[in-house]
């Protein structure tokens, strides 16, 4: 029953409450047998968490499927898989079904996928537990109303009469998880809980799932990309490559003194929260291998930069989670633990004694990301490197003197594609190329009639300023709905607008005729969140390169001539312009994306969530491009993202959005330093740390709630409904906040406080805040 005190682990719980040993899954395929899973063995006692981390089709998902007995007919399982002792490969559906959700609960990546639309929530809760316990429908509604309650759904009663459709997408991942423990189950499986969340979400859903082991007593599986997210929360990581487990250890161990080059490299490729500004990440060059086609050897081998002919010619036994201590995949892998292979000296760039051992450092973030830039070494050949090319090649130097695409650039418009030196700074000097003056776009809500009569307004850009300056990035977060994307939009409109001013390279927009329209766009160009959507499955690369620049008549001879500096500029090959989309990986798909926005030589990119869909290894190589690009051709970009460690790794001056306005903006380095508004704590305190002791002394600062519906926004300050400060207050000061809209105002150094700004206002230097009790400077 709930309620029960979980046994602490690694004490008298010695004995595996589930225990998996050296499971294969093989599902049929059209080229051969893919080999999905290869060996896995771990075993986790109850009450303790076990992280099972990789990159994407490394078998994570499909061995949490093959515990439950989920995999698709024809999928052939061998080894053993024993919950408390009893074997559950070979069991049929009707067995299965007994333990599914009883003895283990799971928590799937997808929680509208997972809960039926047309039932209500309670009802599908109530259905969980009269399956496995003899409950009356009452007593199940109680349990079920109890269980929301348990996960955090504000008033439970009502929420478990609604649809999954009505909540949002952090509520329904707690109704998931409501579900899954429903019947006290001895192990939750969670597999990618948090993907896809807001980083103020995310914390909740950790929490809960937190919760959930203390109030059970279960074991927990989690699976994840994230190495923040198991940082803070396993005991022990199991680390998977290519179907395999390839290294082993308590939390501690794998990442203060890994022993698996891949393992260092995932450490090294992560953007940290704590890391060094714009200081260039590690990527793993390359690709995993086809489960289809693995190589002989070690499956890691053609990306490590250590291996050594063994590692080619026998694959080392994998690493077992059943084994006490630190096991490892890797013929290497005792040089690497006693030192006489350094972790530093392996990828070239990862500090410290682990990568999990970084030291913070706040330095400005525009001299050290073009130093580092200009300092990275260029692709000089134009060869694939096999069949599937590397994600994080390095740049290949553009070609220094050829004609431009763009003949009639202005004296003032700096040609693009060429090497130019060093990047435009930042200072009073540098020209303005984006400004936006009390932007608005409010949506009218109409009710779902014939006649479609208006009911309200959705407010979701409530009067905004920015300012991007030549040669800088400026990064736009909050959380999802905040209106970041709407911002966006109305920028790369280039309409009139309902409200506000949008002015680019000095012209207004309101008075551009079409094609004056037209001519601007060449200058302005946009990288989307989702590579294999923005670009046409049908046409090969090279026509996807060559449209903007057809749309635009640029003559046929220079098309073809900038269609292969295009492909090397991004650091692919000139002979990839014939390949088509899905021949290319995610993170090239992404580079052929940047590619295309770059055919016009523009100044200004919108990069809206460019790496989010990416793995942390592909990832790297990515950002590093952007910056090196950015240095390069003297680009400035407008950078959209919800990871806040990409933030502080890519962008100069950062503003936060709160339900149409920006509350916080300044520099990077000094809004993360020392946050003033406490919606920006809460998102930096919520951003995980890939350093588990670090992760372990931190406080979160937890927001109730998900964000409001911009048609209702609360009167006053519009955050006051989840401020955590607001409930510490007297009666004077909430009542200021309930009816008082804070302007921005800059930030108190300590030597007295400033007029304030207009609402909204961004503006181009200083740190601002809109908060009637900002926190109180450093020191102060």
């Amino acid at each position: 029953m709930i309620g029960q005190e979980p046994p602490t682990p690694g004490t008298a719980a010695t004995v595996p409450v589930l225990q998996v040993t050296d499971l294969h899954v093989t599902f049929p395929g059209e080229t051969g047998p893919v080999h999905a899973v290869r060996g896995l063995s771990y075993a986790v006692r109850p009450g303790e968490v076990l992280g099972i981390v990789g990159e994407s089709g490394a078998g994570k998902s499909a061995a949490a499927q093959a515990v439950l007995g989920l995999l698709p007919d024809g999928t052939e399982v061998r080894g053993s898989v024993e919950l408390d002792g009893r074997e559950l490969l070979g069991l049929d559906d009707t067995a299965l079904s007994e333990i599914r959700g009883n003895g283990i609960g799971m928590v799937f990546q997808d929680p509208l996928s997972a809960l039926t639309p047309v039932y209500s929530v309670g009802n599908q809760l109530v259905e969980a537990l009269r399956v496995h316990q003899d409950l009356s429908r009452k007593a199940a509604r109680t349990r079920a109303v109890e269980l929301l309650d348990l996960v955090g759904i504000p008033d439970p009663q009502r929420r478990a009469d609604a649809f999954p459709h009505e909540f949002s997408g952090g509520m329904r991942q707690r109704a998931v998880i409501a579900m899954a423990i429903a019947n006290d189950p001895r192990v939750i499986v969670a597999d990618e809980p948090t993907t896809a969340l807001d980083v103020t979400i995310q914390a909740q859903i950790l929490d809960v799932l937190k919760t959930a082991r203390e109030v059970t007593g279960a074991a927990i599986v989690l699976i994840t990309h994230d190495l923040g997210v198991v940082a803070g929360f396993a005991d022990r990581v199991q680390v998977m490559y290519a179907g395999r487990p390839v290294e082993y250890g308590t939390v501690d161990e794998i990442y203060y003194r890994p022993r698996m080059p891949y393992t260092i490299g995932l450490l090294g490729a992560t953007p940290r929260l704590d890391g060094p500004a714009g200081a260039p990440l590690v990527p793993i060059h390359g690709a995993p291998p086809s489960l289809s086609a693995l190589p002989p050897g070690c499956p890691f081998a053609p990306r490590c930069p250590v291996a050594v002919d063994r590692c080619r010619e026998v694959e080392p036994a994998p690493a077992r989670g059943t084994d006490a201590g630190h096991t490892v995949a890797c013929h290497r892998g005792t040089e690497i633990a006693d030192g006489s292979l350094p972790r530093a000296g392996i990828f070239g760039a990862v500090r410290g004694e682990g990568a999990g051992e970084r030291k913070s450092d706040t330095g400005g973030p525009s001299p050290a990301r073009t130093q580092a830039a200009s300092a990275q070494p260029v692709r000089t050949d134009s060869a694939p490197t096999d069949s599937a090319p590397t994600d994080s090649a390095p740049t290949a130097p553009a070609p220094a003197n050829r004609p431009s695409t763009r003949p009639n650039r202005t004296a003032s418009t700096p040609q693009q594609g060429v090497t130019q030196g060093p990047s435009a700074g930042t200072g009073p000097a540098a020209p303005t190329l984006l400004q936006v003056t009390a932007l608005t776009k409010h949506f009218p809500q109409t009710r779902r009639t014939l006649l479609k009569r208006p009911t309200g307004t959705i407010r979701a850009v409530d009067g905004i300023d920015l300012a991007i300056r030549e040669g800088e990035t400026l990064a736009l977060v909050g959380e999802s709905g905040c209106g970041k994307t709407t911002t966006l939009l109305e920028i790369m409109d280039l309409a009139a607008g309902q409200a506000g001013t949008v002015r680019l390279f000095g012209q207004d927009v309101r008075e551009l005729d079409r094609a004056g329209r037209k001519r601007l766009r060449r200058d302005l160009q946009i990288v989307f969140q989702d590579p294999t959507a923005a670009l046409d499955p049908r046409m090969p690369v090279g026509d996807i390169l060559a449209e903007p620049l057809r749309t635009h008549r640029v003559p046929r001879d220079r098309i073809a001539a900038r269609v292969p500096e295009l492909l090397e500029l991004v650091g692919l090959a000139a002979d990839d312009a014939g390949r088509y989309p899905r021949e290319f990986s995610g993170g090239q798909r992404q580079r052929i994306a940047i590619a295309r926005a770059l055919a016009l030589e523009p100044r200004l990119l919108v990069l809206d969530e460019p790496v989010s869909a990416l793995d942390v290894s592909v990832q790297a190589g990515v950002l590093n491009l952007l910056d090196e690009l950015k240095a390069r051709l003297r680009l400035s970009y407008l950078l959209v993202a919800h990871d806040l460690s990409v933030v502080r790794h890519s962008a100069d001056r950062v503003a936060v959005m709160y339900l149409g306005r920006i509350v916080e903006s300044g520099g990077t380095a000094e809004v993360f330093a020392a946050p003033s508004h406490p919606y920006t704590r809460a998102l930096l305190s919520a951003v995980p740390l890939p350093d588990p002791r670090k992760e372990r002394a931190r406080t979160r600062v937890l927001l109730s709630g998900d964000l409001p519906s911009p048609a209702d926004v609360p009167s006053g300050c519009r955050f006051r409904s989840r401020c955590p400060l607001y409930a510490t207050l007297g009666a004077p000061e909430q009542r200021r906040c309930r009816e008082d809209d804070p302007l921005l105002r800059p930030v108190p150094t300590g030597h007295g406080t400033h007029g304030p700004r207009t609402a909204g206002h961004h503006g181009t230097d200083g740190h601002t805040s809109a908060c009637h009790h900002p926190a109180p400077p450093p020191g102060g």
